[in-house]
């Protein structure tokens, strides 16, 4: 039986424990144009030495006109490489596996970045918004490529390609978002193109040890689509698969009564049974007993902790050893970390002790 402790080969790499740190944007961070800063090495040199299996850094534009907001890490340029070499060792520091999450915002880029977000078709609720062409949809597949071949160069043992939350892969791969009537829509094949030209190419480029992770909304829009586009990805060969939600509320899975987590946990657990890959599970999951259950039980074969580790860095460590963890108090109606990580109750507790 696995535990939360039993280590995991993948691809070549020996990963230590089934516990992940899943990529968490820090607004403020960064330097102007998406430049790595000094808070940015010491917030990924806390959680490499905190003991966690997997370390995903946060979401990284791949162009800078798909930013989430303007101040967010890069990798449009190789001047991001220096940075990103700092990043990547801080999150290997003890011996974590580093993965580079590559994203582009698509529709839900803000107007402070772009005052005509591209998707794959227009949004009906953004008359500001429109459809991408043919070219810039190639351009866009370069950019992610290009992307990976500079995160390889920066020291990461691989990348994962965000496409859940309603960014543009998402957008893309769902029926909802996308009403293209080319070679980019009209069916899964289609929606799914440019994803599979992308992991194709990376492929291409990178070193066959480089690790290729694909983060995906397992509504979009339905769990059952979800199955469908796991099973899909999992024939282009990528190495891992972390399920989490679509960015929409619209046809929610229902767990059973008896299941105890919410329904973005159930449909990562839905989707193992579907596929042969290894598969990340997240959300609201944060004691030590939560995760241990979920592995020990096969639901999964990693557990992602966010606010865990924003809490305590060393949640794993803790666990491991034994020794007291600080414990998130999951603030209302917002994460204080989120807002300013020096407002978390949980570390301004640890600091008055």
């Amino acid at each position: 039986m696995p535990t939360l402790f039993s280590d995991y080969i993948l691809k070549g790499h020996r990963i230590s424990n089934r516990v992940v740190v899943p990529p968490m944007v820090c607004f403020g961070y960064p330097l102007e144009e998406g430049k790595v800063s000094e808070k940015n090495i010491q917030h990924y040199l806390e959680f490499g030495q905190g003991g966690a299996g997997i370390i995903v850094t946060e979401a990284t534009a791949v162009k800078k006109e798909g930013r989430l907001a303007p101040i967010q890490l890069g990798i449009w340029d190789d001047s991001h490489i220096a940075g990103m070499k700092k990043i990547s060792a801080a999150t290997k520091s003890s011996g974590a596996l580093s993965l580079l999450q590559i994203h582009h915002a698509g529709l839900v880029t803000p107007a402070s970045v772009s005052l005509e977000p591209p998707g794959p078709s227009s949004d009906e609720k953004n008359p500001q918004s429109r459809a991408l062409t043919l070219e810039e949809i190639t351009e866009i597949r370069d950019t992610f490529i290009v992307a990976a071949l500079r995160a390889e160069k920066s020291g990461f043992d691989g990348v994962e390609l965000h496409g859940a939350h309603g960014y543009l892969l998402n957008q893309f791969a769902s029926s909802y978002f996308n009403k293209r009537d080319d070679e980019y829509g009209k069916d899964m094949t289609g929606r799914l193109k440019l994803a599979t030209e992308i992991i194709l190419g990376i492929k291409k480029v990178c070193k066959p040890g480089f690790i290729l992770s694909y983060r995906l909304g397992a509504n979009s829009p339905t769990l059952e689509e979800g199955v469908r586009i796991a099973q899909y990805l999992e024939k282009l060969k990528i190495d891992l698969l972390s399920v989490s939600h679509g960015g929409m509320l619209q046809n929610l899975p229902r767990p059973p009564k008896d299941f105890d987590y919410n329904w973005i946990v159930y449909s990562g657990t839905v989707i193992k049974t579907q596929v042969n890959l290894p598969v990340i599970v997240v959300n609201e999951i944060r004691t030590p007993e939560r995760a241990s259950f979920l592995v020990e039980n096969n639901l999964t074969d990693f557990v992602a902790l966010g606010r865990p580790n924003l809490a305590d860095p060393s949640w794993t460590n803790h666990f491991k050893n034994n020794e007291p963890i600080n414990t998130c108090q999951n603030c209302k109606p917002r994460c204080r970390w989120f807002e300013n990580s020096d407002l978390c109750l949980a570390r301004k507790r640890t600091q008055t002790n």
